[in-house]
């Protein structure tokens, strides 16, 4: 039985669309961290000729978002310069964007995701579901006011000229950040919900796509996972076989996404990692965002996943994946079994 099938210990485990501590990180604050020694450190790896990339790894991955924070403030009021900037300056590639989104807020760096995804011709949609599938309503906030702060646009505004359809629709509800976040569940609506899916899809010609945006997108994640339940005792599929076998496209991939993270975000998340490995080339951009997003999140539960979903530990596989720099701070990041 695959992961997704399987409701029975949904309805007890907590959800890391609601949790918020952040136990289940691989990136912890750094005791006895000194921020003069750090601002110290990263100056000598870059300023002389060459640059130390083992100093930038070991300083840089192995404290926490708040710690490189205050390290970046203090970098630029001891050299007057940027911290990104020399970063940028003194690293390339992959391994420059990993570093640059390690001394980015969370926040910021969702922000410049989102930027990335929808700025130029066309629109990277499989970015734009995997963010706004898998951020709590906080998150979502304080990316929406990272966006204006750093565009002087509105992210809403900016994101209803780039995607359309039913597919812009359930983004745009998404991004708005206002799912239902009360913790009762009411076991009738659940199967109200259930029933009205049911027939929405399944039981009738044709999708009416309006009813599964509309339940799927703002129900509090409780409820959706006793409506994921009653579902299945309706149709004797599960919710996103459903989805699956009456959609298609950019909106089935939400959809599927946002049952999935409801189940469990770190399973969804490490399915999006296995992904970007698989086949000809990998996909460095997805697994810099999703180990850097996650490094102080659930990416204990991440890896814990990945080993269950493919036999095989995440560690092992970026040993095979990503050489040089990159992958050295990357397995630092994703941390030993």
């Amino acid at each position: 039985m695959s992961v997704w099938d399987d409701l029975d210990l949904l309805l007890d485990s907590p959800s890391s669309l609601t949790v918020t501590s952040n136990t289940r990180g691989t990136v912890k604050d750094k005791a006895n961290f000194k921020v003069e020694e750090d601002v110290s450190a990263l100056r000598k790896a870059m300023e002389g000729i060459g640059t130390t990339e083992k100093t930038l790894i070991e300083v840089l991955t192995q404290r926490s978002n708040a710690q490189r924070l205050l390290t970046a403030q203090a970098y630029e009021k001891a050299t007057g310069r940027k911290l990104v900037a020399d970063l940028e300056g003194d690293t390339q590639g992959d391994f420059e964007d990993l570093l640059v989104a390690l001394v980015t807020s969370p926040a910021v760096y969702d922000c410049q995701e989102v930027i990335k995804a929808i700025k130029g011709a066309g629109t990277t949609e499989s970015t734009l579901t995997e963010i706004f599938a898998s951020r709590s309503n906080r998150q979502i906030k304080a990316l929406s006011e990272a966006y204006l702060a750093e565009t002087g646009k509105s992210m809403i505004h900016d994101l209803q000229s780039e995607v359309s359809g039913d597919y812009g629709k359930a983004l745009l509800i998404l991004a708005e950040g206002k799912r239902d976040e009360s913790t009762n569940v009411d076991t009738a609506k659940a199967k109200a919900d259930a029933k009205a899916l049911y027939e929405a899809g399944e039981k009738k010609w044709g999708t009416d796509e309006g009813k599964f945006i509309d339940i799927l997108c703002h129900r509090s994640i409780p409820q959706l996972r006793q409506t994921l339940v009653e579902y299945k005792n309706i149709s004797k599929k599960t919710l996103q076989e459903s989805i699956e076998s009456e959609m298609s496209g950019n909106l089935e991939s939400l959809l599927v996404a946002v049952v999935k993270c409801v189940k469990t975000a770190p399973a969804y998340l490490a399915e999006r990692l296995f992904k970007s490995m698989k086949g000809a080339g990998t996909t460095e951009s997805t697994l810099t965002r999703i180990l850097v997003s996650r490094s102080e999140v659930d990416l204990l539960d991440i890896r814990a996943e990945y080993k269950k979903l493919f036999g095989y530990s995440l560690q092992s596989q970026l040993e095979f994946e990503v050489s040089g720099s990159y992958g050295k701070a990357l397995k630092h990041l994703c941390g030993q079994d």
